[in-house]
């Protein structure tokens, strides 16, 4: 019986303060950037325009409850279907070509705009209403029911997948991150789960060992050049190709190991890295602040996900709890790739870190997904004699 409301909808503060933090982090790392850039643009400014519209954005995510977000779920996905159709067809004059690849739209006075970045979003909405639908339809669980969903989970995945994957390499991790993370939380069996995963654990590892020992059956069996592997390269020995491919990652070393354990100071860079502003802003945060200041911004980043975790246990509503370990996957993916690519872990993938990193659209599509959670603090209602939620 449900009886004696304690508390009704409310701002959630904490995540508000989160964000604040995070915004001050961007703008000061960015400030210092387009000081020592190779461009003239006001990025700082630019970026707080865009934190402006991430909060207009939020304000507008925040009044759609649960069913709301159901019933605009798969309007949204088709939308942004639709986006990466377009993007792949539209004139040069649309969506030029930079860097080989067409991912951005251009847009008269905002620049360009990246519908990646959203799709990213609508994918963790239609996951989640695919999980919370299926165990709906399915209270009695078998292998077949769970090979059904895991199927349907798949399909919403790849369909975007296949239209961003030779454009956009890094974005198609990201949709797999937020994939395999919904999986794990979706109740399939690990009776299930165990081989496929061990499957492509062996399959990576097989493609790792041909590209370092036998590139050459790559290319016979495969089509795949050497030089499309040159990035992979300059990842495992970027000084042996530092003038060219492993410009980037050398700079990026050598940039954070100058800053040591408390940095220049702010302002005091000495290190040219380009793209600084954006897919190599922490770069900038280890030269100036050091170990500590770079240590203090992942902490915000493991703050704001301790946050979102909290949020999903909380709440009662399954299709909620699905979101938030969507939002999850894909901001920890971000955060591990972005750091991980700097500091020569990873290889470079043009994933930018996630509400610091210069970026319109990046930006956008993580306000998006911050909406989400927003709404579903700002819908939350606790009872006292009651768990329903």
């Amino acid at each position: 019986m449900t009886s004696n409301k304690n508390t009704t909808s409310k701002l959630d503060y904490n995540l508000v303060f989160i964000v604040f933090l995070l915004f001050l982090a961007s703008c000061i790392s960015i400030y210092s950037a387009q000081s020592t850039g190779q461009y003239k643009e006001n990025f700082l400014l630019k970026q707080i325009v865009w934190y402006a519209v991430g909060g207009g954005i939020i304000a507008g995510v925040i009044t759609l409850d649960s069913d709301q977000l159901k019933k605009l779920t798969w309007y949204a996905y088709g939308f942004g279907l639709f986006l990466l159709v377009l993007l792949i067809i539209a004139p040069p004059s649309i969506a030029p070509v930079i860097n080989g690849a067409k991912n951005w739209f251009k847009v008269p006075g905002m620049g360009s705009l990246q519908p990646s970045e959203f799709v990213k979003v609508f994918i963790i909405l239609a996951i989640a209403k695919v999980i919370e639908e299926h165990h709906q339809k399915n209270p009695v669980k078998t292998h077949g029911t769970d090979l059904w969903l895991l199927g349907k989970m798949g399909i919403v995945t790849m369909v975007p997948l296949m239209l961003i994957i030779k454009q956009d390499l890094g974005t198609a991790l990201v949709f797999l991150a937020i994939l395999i993370g919904m999986i794990f939380i979706s109740g399939i069996s690990w009776k299930i789960l165990l081989p496929i995963f061990s499957s492509g654990i062996v399959l990576i590892s097989s493609i790792f060992y041909l590209v370092l020992w036998k590139p050459d059956l790559l290319d016979k069996y495969l089509g795949v050049k050497t030089y499309q592997l040159d990035r992979i390269y300059s990842w495992i020995d970027p000084y042996n190709n530092q003038s060219t491919t492993g410009f980037q990652l050398t700079r990026s070393l050598l940039a954070i190991g100058s800053g040591e354990t408390g940095g220049k100071g702010y302002g005091h860079r000495d290190v040219y890295l380009p793209e600084s502003h954006t897919d190599f802003i922490f770069s900038v945060v280890g030269e100036q602040f050091g170990f500590i200041g770079a240590s203090i911004l992942i902490s915000l980043f493991f703050l704001l996900i301790y946050h979102i975790t909290k949020v999903g246990m909380e709440t009662k509503n399954d299709f909620y709890t699905y979101l938030c370990v969507g939002v999850i996957s894909m901001i920890t993916f971000h955060v591990f790739q972005n750091i991980g690519m700097t500091i020569g872990l990873l290889p470079i993938t043009g994933i930018p870190l996630p509400f610091i990193s210069y970026g319109g659209s990046s930006l956008m599509g993580n306000m998006l997904c911050l909406g989400l959670i927003f709404s579903i603090r700002y819908h939350y209602k606790k009872y006292m004699f009651s768990t329903t939620a």
